[in-house]
């Protein structure tokens, strides 16, 4: 693992930590909780295929049992991830209308699951389901986003449930690579329920530095991944998170910093263990 800076160094703000689930891969949700709880986390982020393909499949039954067994294990559920990921039918820029129309839908319904399991945030990534398609230019796929978007407020606004539009790395997507490019987004939108989720390993493609990032956003930043270039938790890299967590207390960043991984090989009980252990080690 990557050493910090040394003690005069280090941010010394608090931080809730949550962690992604899909890094425990076939674990049951309970075992998930009760393990990060011990590792120190206060937060679980759901990737809803872990549960269901489609959470239109999910029972009342199933959703309240995952609300306590995360409350049994003293975590919150922060919210969804990788929400169209392994679903048919869906497309955030979609040339179809009623492709659109049914994107919007389906979201609604994801905040409607995330209400009931007590969580906030829908992260909206999914980098293949809004892909532009041959010949369709960053404009129009601006102009369909954001009609979906727009399309999904009335359920946010009913659930209280907030959607983070996630820029991601040109070598996921073609379609909001930038911080920039996603605030385009949300001002389109123009809603209070439309905010900004910072990622450290789609950042790491930038130009600017991770720290100017979270500064220039600070007005739109409501959820926080940490993870490094190398797919695997922070620490577990070369990516240097103090002066990261230290952008994140000059600015006041009261939510989450969640551990979300894609490279799974060191296993899932180091992965979430050193992550945290690092993150608190660097923040002091």
């Amino acid at each position: 693992m990557k050493n910090c800076l040394g003690e005069d160094d280090r941010p010394t703000a608090k931080f809730k930590y949550s962690i992604c689930n899909e890094t425990f891969g076939d674990w049951p949700f309970e075992r998930v909780c009760e393990f990060s709880a011990k590792c120190g986390y206060a937060g679980v982020e759901i990737a809803p295929f872990t549960i269901s393909n489609f959470v239109t499949d999910i029972t009342a039954k199933r959703r309240a049992e995952l609300r306590r067994q995360a409350r049994r294990a003293g975590l919150e559920i922060v919210g969804l991830h990788w929400l169209l990921a392994k679903t048919t039918g869906f497309h955030l820029t979609s040339a179809d209308a009623e492709v659109r129309r049914k994107t919007a839908e389906y979201l609604g319904e994801l905040a409607r699951f995330c209400a009931d399991l007590g969580g906030k945030l829908l992260i909206f990534g999914s980098p293949k389901q809004r892909e532009l398609a041959p010949g369709m230019s960053k404009e129009q796929g601006m102009k369909h986003a954001a009609e979906v978007l727009q399309e999904t407020m009335p359920a946010l606004e009913k659930t209280g449930v907030t959607l983070a539009v996630e820029p991601l790395a040109p070598a996921e997507t073609n379609f909001i690579t930038t911080a920039a490019e996603a605030v385009t987004l949300i001002e389109l939108v123009d809603s209070p329920r439309c905010r900004l989720i910072l990622d450290c390993k789609a950042m790491s493609s930038e130009s600017t530095p991770i720290p100017e990032l979270i500064r220039a956003n600070r007005k739109w930043l409501v959820h926080f991944h940490v993870n490094d270039p190398n797919l695997r938790g922070p620490g577990f890299g070369k990516l240097d998170f103090v002066p990261i967590l230290r952008a994140l207390r000059e600015i006041d960043y009261r939510g989450w910093v969640s551990v979300e991984v894609f490279d799974y090989t060191p296993g899932p009980e180091r992965l979430a263990r050193e992550s945290i252990e690092y993150l608190r080690k660097c923040a002091g």
